[in-house]
């Protein structure tokens, strides 16, 4: 069997010290109460009662002890009963309610870890596996177990250490038998590597999985999957993460077989028969073991091996789970590539893009190259193109989601990159073309909070107006307080996805900022819907600086400048109607556009 290095042994100890830790941060009275109740539990039960008492009870029996004295000695153990269970209640008490805390405040770490790294980590596989592997912690209930852990070897080993002292005091011989359980150890240990080795290599198969099982599941796919044979090829990606998990699981299956049947052998066999045999050889044959003695040897002996076994099982098992909390220390040890300056963005005056190239991570071309343009405050401004042309990048290095890889992006003159991110992000507001709404009230979805009171309903009406949702979110059984979706409630509402964006883009209004960035908010639209939400939109921005993002043009129109994006790189600038002049990229998009709406015009009124 390969030895495990010293380096190896330090990680793990390291793991088993961050768990530990991180449990007792978030809840001293979780550790503690599972310490106090198996305390209670293994001392009063293998020890006290098995041992103490048993012996005495014996000694009365065979010794010619007196109905008093067993009555005193059953007085004691009553007491020392009632002890045990208190503590033991108390124990529980301290270990459910920090249990609660735990789970709380562990999830409250990974989601704010998790609301924090960069936009790209949820575009790469690899950190989804991480993100998967450290909410394992709470989805496999391993925080319980490593406080199980904990609890036992804290209680076992000082239950164990009363019950060598007795064993000791009959023949000191028989403690050679512990020898055993440094095999017990090494083969557990081994066993435990083998298990997360074998979860790590699962965990795609099971994100796989886990996705299709979401996805049959949501209102967003449900008609695809039912007028196409999609259903099909999701089934056989379920079915192959399956038979990819079997596999995996053959191949680990007899090496943990063997090791368990060792470990058996080792912990539960030789303790026993050597023992027995060597107690009764002092019996019967040596006749210098009282029957006192004898007996409760026999059990001390058994109660020996029960607590090593544990003892040793709960360490392999805290092993095993710490290697868990090391996927939890892995992703909270993220450092995240778009780093907060300490400068304090002010009202914005002047926005600039200099000479801006970026290349997403893995992607063999640049999705912006060499980028200058500039945006002066009260400027309604449309960056328009094709799909593909860099526009949503665009957006992507204004917010900070991605820092360029060339050139730099000017707030007020200085680069954003010294700016406090949150400062920059709270002077924006933004309408994203992936709009989402949320199995909440209208009210929460527009003002993305609880709306606590009148005021905060005012404020969400007034956001409605300016967006055009108000008019149908008027019109549901309970307006605003209505809950959109069914999901959780039979009265909710389901909007079109027209009305759904129109929420989306009240969330911008319901909170102060001095750019707007609207990135393809009328998709859900037809033209003439879109061409009234741009008026509105425009009234309701006056005096503001708004950066329309579409590959349609309606907002173009309506714009003092245009950026032609094509390609990745900003081939024309003007307004409408100098680029329509110049008989460029623009102007023939916009014939195209203009000659498509006209003839859905004629076919609605044909």
């Amino acid at each position: 069997m390969k030895q495990k290095t010293k380096g190896e042994q330090t990680g793990t100890f390291r793991d088993i010290a961050f768990a530990v830790k991180t449990l007792i941060q978030a809840s001293p009275r979780f550790i503690f109460g599972g310490i106090v109740t198996m305390t209670a539990y293994w001392f009063f039960t293998a020890y006290v009662q098995e041992v103490l008492f048993l012996k005495k009870l014996l000694e009365i029996i065979t010794e010619g002890g007196t109905f008093r004295d067993f009555m005193g000695l059953l007085l004691m153990f009553c007491v020392a009963a009632l002890l045990a269970k208190g503590t033991d209640c108390l124990g529980d008490y301290f270990s459910s309610v920090g249990g609660k805390v735990v789970y709380k405040k562990l999830n409250e770490k990974i989601f704010r870890k998790a609301a924090e790294v960069d936009i790209e980590c949820y575009e790469n596989p690899e950190f989804y596996d991480v993100y998967k592997r450290a909410t394992e912690i709470l989805t496999d209930d391993i925080y319980h177990g490593v406080q199980f852990a904990v609890a036992e070897m804290v209680s076992g080993t000082f239950s164990g250490i009363f019950l060598i002292g007795y064993v000791a005091t009959v023949d000191p011989k028989l403690l050679l038998i512990l020898l055993s359980v440094a095999a017990v150890v090494a083969v557990q240990g081994r066993k435990n590597r083998l298990l997360y080795q074998r979860d790590r290599e699962m965990t795609p198969n099971k994100r796989q999985k886990s996705y299709v099982q979401r996805v049959v599941f949501l209102r967003d796919y449900a008609k695809d999957m039912r007028t196409s044979d999609i259903y099909r090829v999701m089934q056989k990606r379920f079915h192959d993460a399956i038979d990819a998990n079997r596999a995996v699981i053959g191949k680990y299956g007899p090496k943990l077989a063997l090791f368990e049947v060792f470990a058996g052998v080792a912990a539960e066999v030789v303790p026993v028969v050597v023992t027995y045999s060597y107690a009764a050889y002092r019996f019967i044959v040596k006749r210098n073991l009282k029957v006192a003695d004898f007996s409760v040897l026999m059990t001390a002996i058994n109660n020996i091996k029960d607590v090593v076994r544990d003892v040793s099982g709960s360490f392999a098992d805290l092993q095993e789970r710490a290697l868990y909390f090391r996927n939890l220390k892995q992703f909270l040890a993220y450092e995240s590539h778009v780093v907060s300056g300490e400068r304090e963005a002010g009202t914005l005056e002047t926005l600039e893009f200099r000479n801006v190239t970026f290349t997403y991570p893995g992607a063999e071309k640049p999705s912006l190259q060499n980028v200058s343009l500039s945006i002066t405050a009260g400027e309604t401004v449309a960056v328009v193109g094709k799909n593909g042309a860099g526009k949503s990048t665009f957006v992507k290095l204004l917010l900070r989601f991605y820092d360029p890889d060339e050139g730099e992006i000017l707030w007020n003159g200085v680069n954003l990159k010294e700016y406090d991110l949150a400062s920059v992000r709270k002077q924006i507001g933004t309408v994203f073309q992936d709009y989402k709404v949320f199995a909440l009230t209208v009210n929460e979805n527009v003002l993305c909070r609880e709306c606590e009171n009148e005021q905060d309903r005012k404020d969400s009406e007034q956001a409605m107006r300016a967006s055009g949702a108000y008019t149908k979110v008027s019109t549901l059984p309970n307006g605003a307080d209505t809950v959109l979706t069914r999901e959780f409630d039979d009265k909710g509402a389901g909007l079109s996805g027209g009305e759904q964006q129109k929420i989306a883009a009240a969330r911008m209004f319901a909170r102060p900022f001095a750019l707007a960035v609207l990135d393809e908010p009328s998709s859900a639209l037809d033209p003439i819907a879109e061409y009234k939400m741009y008026e509105s939109l425009l009234k309701a921005t006056e005096n503001k600086t708004v950066v329309y993002i579409s590959h349609r043009l309606s907002s173009a129109v309506l714009s003092d400048k245009i950026f032609v994006f094509d390609a990745g790189t900003v081939t024309e600038s003007g307004t409408h109607d100098e680029l329509t002049a110049k008989g460029g990229l623009y102007a023939s998009m916009f014939a195209m556009q203009a000659s498509a709406y006209r003839e859905t015009g004629e076919e609605e009124t044909s």
